[in-house]
Parts: C-alpha cells; structure tokens; sequence
C-alpha cells in the first residue's frame, strides 16, 4: 500500500470514527428521525454535483425497487438505529459493537446460499466474534442492553444490505451513482418521520454543526474517499478500514465526550476484529 493510499485509510476511517461523535452531539438536542434526515439529504447534495459531472442520473433507471429497498436496509433503518442507541449507551461502544456487521454478513450468506457455509478457521472467527459481541451485550443493563441490541439489528442491516446488493444492482450500477440514488431515496423515505418530529425551538448552534457534519463527512467525503481508495489500492485494502473506525470512535469519545474506555470494550473489540480476520478470510499483505 503506497503513502498516498494508507494517507486515504486513516483519513477515511477517521471521518467514519467521527460519525459516532456527531450522531452523539445531534441526538443531545434532536430525535434520532430527524438526524437521520438531515444526515441523508446532506449527503446527497454533498454528491449531487458529482454524479451530475459523471453520467448523471440515467443509469438509475430501471433500479427504482432494488434503491429504494437499499436506501431502507442499508441507510434508513441502520442509521435510525445507530443514533437510536446512542440515546443510551456511548459512542464508542456504538462503533465496538457494530464492528461485528462482517460477521453476521458471513453468517447471513451461509443461510441464504448453503455453498457459503463456513468451516475450519472461519467457523472459529465467527465464534469469537461473537463472544465478544456477547461479552459487551452482556455487561449492559436497562435502557444501555436496549441500546447494545439496536446496534446488533444495524449490523444486520449492513450485513443483509450486502448479500442484497450483491444480488442486484452492485455489478451493473456506479458506486457513486448508487449511493447517491440510496442518499437521496432515503431522504424522501425519512422525511416524514423527521419533519414530524422536528423541534419546535431552533436547536443550538452545537447540534445543527454536529448533523450538519455527519451528513456532509459522513455520507458524503466519505463515500469519495472510500471510492478512491477501491480505485487506487483495491476493495480488499480498502476494506481494512473496518478495523480502524472503532478505534478512532473510542477515542474521540473518550477525548471530546469523556467516555471512559473499559476493558470489557478493549477486549470485545480485540475479539470482534479477530473473529471478523478469521470469518472473512481477511490477509495484511503489504507491498
């Protein structure tokens, strides 16, 4: 991996790490629908410009079901849930627990497809990612155990979003005209919910900056920087940074939230991510 594409990684998985700071600034002061809302049509217009320099929107066509599937499972759903979770529990251990979306991609596709299923080391990385799913789901009570679910149903939602991709629209559309159509569809169907529940009093400065940040960092730069990245280094390196978001996620918490880092996290973490090289077969190969 060159220079200028492990300078891609780290900022990618930085402004992916920051997404649980800003979710956990917006939900202060905002409901989680309109969050969701302000994160997905600040994404799309953040891509607009693009996609309208690059081939435009024709290629949409013919795609209308499998997007507006995708913008549900794949933004809607998991992002409600996302900020949903951080109503209670922190924003770190947010992003730990949503590190295991690889595991239940593996197991999702052994399900759906039987020539998928998992055997030898892989059957063992999901068993360990899932312990340290358990260890961090198990020592949350009340309202934090409902939280640490949520997150589990978001990577649900990814890892289903996935294998449905995969079967449809992911070989014959643009990834850049493919995510803007899932921003912009998922603004339309998160509307309603969102203006419903919109404040009644102007939020602060603070909060609007924080949702405002998310959509535009989050779902927009994002999404270039990851699409440059497959471009220059490759998906399997591009990949990598499901590893490095967590980490940042628990250190902004920790420095801009005061979130506290507990070994229950740091080892859960330890296991997601062991367990997720072991499922997916992921190597560290440097050049």
């Amino acid at each position: 991996m060159s220079r200028r594409d492990l300078g891609l990684l780290l900022a990618l998985s930085a402004i992916w790490g920051s997404s649980f700071l800003f979710i956990k600034l917006g939900v202060d002061e905002l409901e989680p629908s309109v969050v969701v809302l302000v994160r997905v049509a600040v994404g799309a217009l953040v891509l607009l410009p693009l996609v309208a320099g690059r081939g435009g929107l024709r290629g949409l066509r013919g795609h209308l079901v499998p997007i507006v599937a995708l913008a549900a499972l794949n933004n809607v759903l998991p992002f409600w849930l996302l900020a949903f979770a951080e109503t209670r529990i922190d924003s770190g251990l947010t992003a730990v627990i949503q590190a295991a979306a690889p595991i239940f991609t593996v197991l999702l596709a052994s399900w759906i497809d039987r020539t998928q299923r998992v055997h030898g080391a892989r059957l063992v990385g999901v068993g360990v990612g899932f312990l340290g799913v358990v260890l961090l789901v198990g020592v949350q009570e009340g309202g934090q155990l409902v939280g640490a679910l949520a997150v589990i149903g978001t990577a649900l939602c990814y890892g289903g979003s996935v294998l449905y991709a995969g079967r449809t629209v992911a070989r014959s559309l643009p990834p850049l005209q493919l995510s803007f159509g899932q921003l912009a569809v998922s603004a339309v169907l998160a509307a309603p919910f969102g203006i419903a529940q919109a404040p009644d009093e102007l939020p602060s400065a603070g909060a609007i900056a924080a949702v405002v940040a998310l959509g535009a960092l989050g779902s927009g730069v994002a999404y270039l920087l990851y699409f440059t990245l497959i471009a220059s280094a490759g998906a399997s390196r591009a990949i990598l940074v499901t590893y490095l978001v967590p980490a940042f996620a628990l250190v902004y918490g920790a420095i801009f939230l005061d979130e506290e880092i507990t070994t229950s996290a740091l080892v859960g973490l330890a296991l997601i991510l062991g367990g997720t090289a072991l499922a997916t077969g992921a190597r560290l190969r440097g050049r």
